[in-house]
């Protein structure tokens, strides 16, 4: 069921996309912010209950809703499945962003393609030369579908093997938002957030994305230059600050044989839209800290290679699930 799950809530996604502002991600909002004023009062121990309850609470309430109609209906059972998924699963959550770049781009209006990068990851993109502007396209467009794909879908997967439905995907999308929710200043989100919090979120979820990131770092090597991707990803994942990042990226760069990597750029304001950055998935840019992987430099073309290499990715895991489901039902 899991695999019907996936594919109804991704050709519905693909039909009927979630707008940017919406009400179940103002109301995720809104959630997050009354735990943290309410359940944060700076004590290190009050970290883990407030990250127990704005995570956990939602993900074992939704997991609980499944196995209750599991009780009575499968089908209703499955309902919920695609519910949940819509909601935390999907491309058009992000590919607007990049849709509207690669368009700019397509018709030579650079600046207007450097204005809404900056609109997207919140940075000042004004001086980046073509090639850092697309560069910085195809990491993010990387990550935002390992974050809004891939993550997802494994422990969407995972969990629901074990009976609990949707409660991974639930868990997963909730800690990703919460690592970079409780990044933000206390002035710009209105939440009394504290360091520890936001340690705590920020490595919680970098334990979650362990797997995760490494599987879909092995789903591009797999369907792109296998060769190159893990010797990219051997020796260059260590050029981002965070590990599970680079592991995509560099497998990404030896897949398509292109060139990531380098300086970020600076932030652009100290406010962010938090509306928006919950149904898009950015956060501001500290993915790399110094240096490149080897390829080419990169080029119109390798956004279309790109895009490429993550459909064949999920072509490649949903072939697998389909898979083990048919074997499930077989034993």
């Amino acid at each position: 069921m899991s695999f019907f799950a996936v594919l109804f809530a991704l050709l519905i996604e693909q039909l009927k996309p979630l707008p940017t502002r919406n009400p179940i991600h103002h109301s995720l909002t809104r959630w997050v912010l009354w735990t943290g004023r309410n359940f944060d009062a700076g004590a290190p121990s009050h970290s883990k209950v407030v990250w127990a309850i704005t995570v956990l609470g939602p993900a074992l309430a939704l997991g609980l809703v499944y196995v209750l109609l599991n009780r009575y209906s499968t089908v209703l059972a499955l309902v919920w499945d695609v519910a949940v998924l819509y909601t935390t699963l999907g491309f058009r959550q992000f590919s607007h962003h990049f849709t509207a770049i690669r368009d700019a781009l397509d018709n030579g209006r650079e600046d207007r393609a450097r204005e809404l990068l900056a609109e997207w990851r919140h940075v000042d993109a004004s001086e980046l030369p073509r090639a850092e502007l697309l560069r910085h396209v195809i990491e993010h467009s990387l990550l935002a579908a390992h974050r809004h794909v891939f993550g997802v879908f494994f422990w969407f997967v995972a969990l629901s093997t074990l009976g609990l439905g949707p409660m991974g995907a639930v868990l997963y999308r909730m800690a990703e938002f919460t690592s970079r929710y409780w990044a933000y200043k206390s002035h710009v989100t209105g939440a009394p957030t504290h360091d520890g919090l936001m340690n705590l979120s920020q490595k919680l979820f970098a334990w979650l994305d362990h797997v995760p990131a490494r599987l879909t770092a092995f789903g591009f090597a797999v369907v792109g230059n296998f060769e190159e991707a893990v010797e990219a990803w051997r020796r260059h994942a260590r050029l981002w600050i965070s590990s599970n990042e680079g592991t995509i990226l560099a497998a990404a760069s030896g897949a398509v044989g292109v060139r990531l990597g380098g300086k970020a750029p600076p932030a652009a304001s100290a406010t962010l839209d938090v509306s928006r950055t919950l149904s898009s998935g950015d956060d501001p840019d500290a993915t790399s800290s110094a240096g490149s992987t080897s390829g080419a430099p990169p080029q119109m073309a390798h956004l279309r290679s790109v895009v490429a290499l993550i459909w064949r990715s999920v072509v490649l895991w949903m072939l697998l699930l389909a898979l083990l489901s048919l074997a499930n039902l077989i034993g």
